[in-house]
This record gives C-alpha cells, structure tokens and sequence, in this order.
C-alpha cells in the first residue's frame, strides 16, 4: 500500500484537493472489487495547524502536521489561488519540509500551480515540468534553470512529478495509479470518473496573451505592432527596422524578452487569431487561413497543429459553438429514440 501525503494549506483550491481524494479513492474500490487489498492510503497534511479552512467556504481536519510524518511514499502538492508572491512566502515551511523529505528519497507530486512548491524548493532544477498554461512565462522568468514545457500534460523525472493545469492534472493521477496499482485499475477509474486516459497534450487549452513581462520598450513596441498587423505580410528585417535595431541584435532581443524568436512570436499571434475564429465557427478553413495571414494550407494546418496539438478541424469541432450544439442535439436525440424503441 503506497501512503500519500496531501498538503493542505489554506490558498489550496477545494477542486484540487478533493477531486485527487475522490479518484484514489476511486482506485481502492476498484481493489476491493477484485479482491485486493486497497492500494493507496490518503493522508492530509498540515503545516502547523490541523484544523485548516481553505479560502473557500470548505475547512480540512488534518490527519497529523508536517513534524509529524516520518515516513510518506508521496507527497502531493494542490494547486492554489493567488499569486506565488503570495502564497510562497506564507508557506515556506511546506517548501523546507518538501526539500527535505525528497531528500531522504520521499517522491513528490504537484497539480497545476503546486509545481511552484517543487521549483521553489529547488528540487526541479535543471530538470523538465509543466504547470498551468496561464503560469508557464511566469515559471520561465522566475526559475530560467528549469525548462517549462508549454505543451506537456505531465512530467515524471527521478520521483518527481508534475501535471497540467486545472482538471488536466487529473491525468496525473490517473499516470499513479496506472504506475502503483496496474493499467487495468487505471481504465476502470478512468471509466468511472469519466476522465481521457492518455491524454498527452494540453496546448490547446492555452490563450496567448502575449509575452509582455519585460522592461524592452523597443521590444514591446514592436509586439504591439505584430498584433495589430499579424494578417499583414511581415518581415523581420521590417520589424528590426522599426526597433532601430539589426536583425541579428532584433531576433537576440526579442528572445530574451519574450522567450519566443520574432517568426516564432508571429505566428502564434496568428494562430491564436485563427483559434477564435474557429469557435466561432463562422469561416471556412480557406477564408480563416487567409484572414490570419496565412497563403498555403498545408504550411497553416501544420504550424496550428504545432501550436495546439489539434489541426484545425480538430480544434473546430472540440470547440466551435455549432459543433458543441450539434452533439448536445444528437445526443438528446438519441436518448429521446431509445425511450421510444
């Protein structure tokens, strides 16, 4: 039976928490069911205080405070609400404890944001994860000693574990239990709780929003103007021009500002244009191509399918208000067919 340690603290996310508990749970049904014994027990984890009541209206009674864990297999970090400025310094105890348990060879797991535990702790550097979509830049900037992977659902490097953002970091989970209790396990809860079983990309979750935290005017200038004239046929030699730059200065600058090269920069402003058009669901995929400064089909199916793990159908389909009616009705339909039969 393999022990995991839940920290609990009080700017940890309810969903985050209890979503986790309920499909290892999940799991130790699925044991019983075949006759086994429960392959997990859940403890949760405190700090100092064993009585914790989270920012929203739910309260955690802790099983033992952090002085009291001797000995764990995993300790699983939840996401939280905030900024890391915020939350980070207020648990800085949770982070010391962290560090030193995976020092004495405990494996340790994050959801979503909990991956700013891990880097805070030092335990990710010069090593690979992902996070929430939204955090990536953030993560970048403050640990460049880490590489963030924008595209990952999850990361697993030497017991160290890191998820997605949001119900994403479900599959997580679900990687655990495969891992611990057998992929058999892992299908039936997967089945149960309605979650994807391999999921491995969650890049098109993500809304680009534009790498603006830095203090390169010049820079910054010109990103303004790629997204205001993304449809237009820009040139970097254009761009370096306008940042009074030279273009080998221009591409250095530009990635060192926004960790992303000036084409690279381009194109996801335009596919990021592309991806509301599609949920809109108002364009052939021809017209749209045209509209977001793209000439050649193939060469705007494979930089969007880069970008987002979907090709543009894919994406349209998943998302587009029509195509989500459309299923809603067949499947209303359907059970409407069956009741009648």
């Amino acid at each position: 039976m393999k022990t995991i340690s839940l920290l609990i603290y009080e700017d940890a996310i309810l969903s985050s928490i209890a979503s986790v508990m309920d499909i290892f749970n999940g799991a130790n049904r699925y044991c019983a069911q075949a006759g086994k014994e429960p392959a997990f027990k859940l403890e949760l984890i405190g700090e100092k205080m064993k009585n914790i009541q989270l920012q929203s209206p739910a309260q955690f009674i802790c099983y033992k405070t952090i002085d009291e864990v001797t000995q764990t297999d995993l300790i699983m970090a939840p996401a939280f609400q905030g900024t890391p400025d915020h939350v980070l310094p207020k648990n800085k105890g949770l982070v010391d404890w962290i560090r030193d348990m995976h020092a004495g060879g405990t494996e340790v797991a994050s959801l979503c944001l909990g991956s700013y535990f891990l880097a805070e702790a030092g335990l990710l550097s010069g090593k690979s994860c992902t996070s929430h979509w939204q955090a990536l830049d953030d993560m970048r900037t403050r640990y460049p000693d880490i590489n963030v992977l924008a595209d990952k659902v999850m990361t697993d490097q030497e017991g160290l574990y890191t998820s997605g953002g949001a119900f994403v970091s479900l599959n997580l989970v679900l990687y655990l239990i495969e891992k611990f209790c057998g992929r058999d396990a892992s299908i039936w809860v997967s089945k149960m709780f309605s979650i994807d079983m391999d999921r491995v990309n969650q890049s098109h979750f993500a809304v680009f929003q534009g790498q603006r935290r830095h203090e390169d005017q010049d820079i910054l200038k010109t990103q303004v103007y790629i997204e205001q004239h993304f449809d237009e046929q820009l040139s970097i030699d254009q761009l370096a021009a306008m940042a009074n730059m030279s273009k080998r200065n221009y591409i250095r600058r530009f990635k060192q500002a926004t960790q992303n090269t000036p084409l690279e920069y381009l194109q996801r402003v335009k596919i990021e244009a592309a991806k509301k058009e599609l949920e809109k669901n108002s364009q052939n995929i021809t017209t749209l191509m045209f509209n977001a400064g793209y000439n050649d089909v193939k060469t705007f199916r494979q930089v969007f399918k880069r970008f987002t793990g979907l090709t543009p159908q894919e994406y349209r389909k998943k998302y587009s208000r029509a195509a989500t009616d459309t299923s809603s009705s067949s499947k209303k339909w359907g059970t409407l067919h069956g009741r009648m039969q």
